[in-house]
């Protein structure tokens, strides 16, 4: 995975919220963005406010949802080129294709305690969609599919994120059907979609 590794948790204080990046430590008062809720480097704490130019603020709410699902460029503008062929709003449209791509449902149903966490269960073959193995953490779901986790005993023992109103989810048979598609309105996250489709469209 050509993704940096190292050091995610700079992505939330970056950004300024929580990405869920880093799994289990998340979850717990060592979380570096729940004990340095500032932005990261020598004058992090103390920093003035920076007024970034048109540019600046179209590419920070880019880098900001793109950290959020944890892709690479290339990934995240060919959902965007499929939004924007797509008819309707394409801001929503593409939150709603990139909330369906399979590693973030098994996230959203609390099968991973994070995105990459997700990420690694699809692409070793632990996801199944309606009865079959899946690898493609792209893989787009939709209405009425199942998924579940083929290990039980992977399932996260500590507090996960409570499931969107589009996923029902079975924990006891660790599985999860999408029971409609997702809106913007379901995405808890303070992002300004339209900024990123003009920065996309200069």
């Amino acid at each position: 995975m050509a993704i940096k590794q190292n050091a995610v948790c700079r992505y939330c204080r970056r950004y300024g919220m929580k990405l869920y990046l880093k799994g289990q430590k998340c979850y717990t008062e060592k979380c570096p963005f729940e004990r340095r809720p500032f932005p990261p480097g020598q004058h992090g704490r103390t920093k003035r406010f920076v007024r970034l130019s048109n540019y600046g603020v179209r590419l920070f709410e880019k880098q900001k949802l793109k950290k959020f699902y944890f892709m690479r460029e290339e990934q995240f503008r060919r959902f965007f080129e499929m939004a924007l062929r797509a008819p309707g709003n394409t801001g929503n449209k593409f939150i709603e294709l990139l909330e369906r791509r399979l590693d973030n449902v098994v996230f959203r149903a609390g099968f991973a305690l994070s995105r990459r966490n997700a990420r690694q269960l699809v692409s070793h073959g632990k996801i199944k969609v309606n009865g079959k193995k899946v690898d493609i953490p792209s893989y787009l779901v939709d209405i009425g599919d199942e998924i579940e986790l083929v290990e039980k005993e992977l399932m996260p023992q500590s507090p996960i994120i409570k499931p969107p109103s589009w996923i029902e989810v079975s924990y006891d048979e660790a599985k999860a059907k999408i029971i409609r598609l997702p809106e913007r309105k379901d995405l808890d996250l303070k992002i300004d979609e339209n900024l990123i489709v003009e920065f996309y469209s200069r």
